[in-house]
């Protein structure tokens, strides 16, 4: 079932994580310090609404390199859903192109901080951590013949980067909901 990103609040500060990444390790909010701008994008193997834009962020990735930090964060119960499991993130991490690491909420604590509803669900942060935009990717749907170009998310970056005033009309993202576990949906 599709679901609309709730708009959280902008100037939010980005809620602490240290997650592992389905590469190993573990990356923490605190490892992407000292970049301009921060994406923290939820996102999911399944989804059709994710797929359909996924290259397209794997290209958003690659041209704003080194001056975007991204990381995205898989937070769906993999029990039940299990083409969201490490494996299938890592072969869509290969697929998509996604150069940024992508990484495990088990907990899913920390979908229920950023208040993360659905996949693709983006929150664009400056360099100080604080909520700058959140939203759609672009107005690209499945199955609307609108060309996935990263346009909304794109504009935002800009905005960031060049220290210019962010688009005032920011629309939620649309896609499946977060798929939560047996009793931990958010309240």
């Amino acid at each position: 079932m599709a679901a609309n990103s709730f708009m959280v609040p902008l100037g939010t500060p980005a809620p602490a994580f240290d997650l592992t990444a389905i590469s190993g390790g573990s990356v923490s909010l605190e490892d992407l310090k000292g970049s301009p701008a921060t994406l923290v994008a939820f996102l999911s193997n399944h989804c059709p609404y994710v797929r359909h834009i996924e290259a397209g962020l794997g290209a958003l990735a690659g041209d704003y390199g080194a001056r975007l930090s991204i990381v995205a964060i898989c937070s769906n119960d993999s029990v039940n859903y299990p083409d969201d499991d490490p494996t299938h993130l890592a072969e869509q991490a290969a697929r998509a192109g996604f150069s940024f690491p992508y990484l495990l909420d088990d907990t899913q604590e920390v979908a229920k901080a950023y208040r993360a509803t659905c996949t693709p669900d983006f929150f664009l942060y400056d360099g100080d951590f604080r909520l700058a935009y959140r939203g759609e990717f672009d107005g690209s749907r499945p199955g609307n013949d609108v060309p996935v170009t990263g346009e909304s998310l794109r504009a935002a970056i800009d905005a960031l980067l060049d220290g210019e005033p962010m688009p005032e009309q920011q629309r939620p993202s649309l896609g499946c909901g977060i798929k939560w576990k047996p009793g931990n949906e958010p309240g």
